[in-house]
C-alpha cells in the first residue's frame, strides 16, 4: 500500500514539474516577443492578416466576426486558453491540421511570456 501512495505523490509532483508555468509568464516580455506577431495580429478589435487577438482568452477559435477562417480553424471548436494557445504557438499545424497559420514559436519561455501578455489583452 504504502509503494502505491508513493507512487502516486511522486507521479503528482513530477507533472507539476513538467507542466507549462503559466503564472510566471512576463506580459512585458510577452509583449515584446508579440511584436512578431504583430505583422498579422492585431490586439484592437481590427483584423488584419490574422484575426484580432483582443479578449482571446475564452473565446472559441474561429469565431471572430469578419475573418474568414479556413475550414480546419473554424471546425476546431478549440477554445482559447493557457494550454491551448501553447500547443497551438509551438506547432500551430498539429494542434489544428489545415490551420493557415504559418508561424511557430519554438521557445517554450516566448510561448509563456506571449500567453502572459495576451491574458492583459481584453475587448475594449
Amino acid at each position: 500500500m504504502r509503494t502505491c501512495v508513493y507512487i502516486a505523490i511522486t507521479s503528482s509532483w513530477l507533472a507539476t514539474l513538467s507542466a507549462p508555468a503559466f503564472a510566471d509568464g512576463d506580459p512585458a516580455r510577452g509583449k515584446t516577443v508579440f511584436s512578431q506577431c504583430s505583422g498579422c495580429h492585431a490586439t484592437t478589435l481590427q483584423n488584419n492578416v490574422g484575426p484580432h487577438l483582443a479578449g482571446v482568452f475564452g473565446r472559441t477559435a474561429g469565431t471572430v466576426a469578419g475573418f474568414h477562417y479556413s475550414k480546419a480553424m473554424a471546425a476546431s471548436g478549440m477554445v482559447w486558453n493557457e494550454s491551448t494557445l501553447d500547443a497551438f504557438l509551438a506547432a500551430p499545424g498539429k494542434a489544428i491540421p489545415g490551420t493557415s497559420m504559418p508561424i511557430a514559436l519554438a521557445k517554450a519561455e516566448d510561448r509563456t511570456n506571449v500567453i502572459a501578455y495576451l491574458k492583459t489583452l481584453s475587448k475594449p
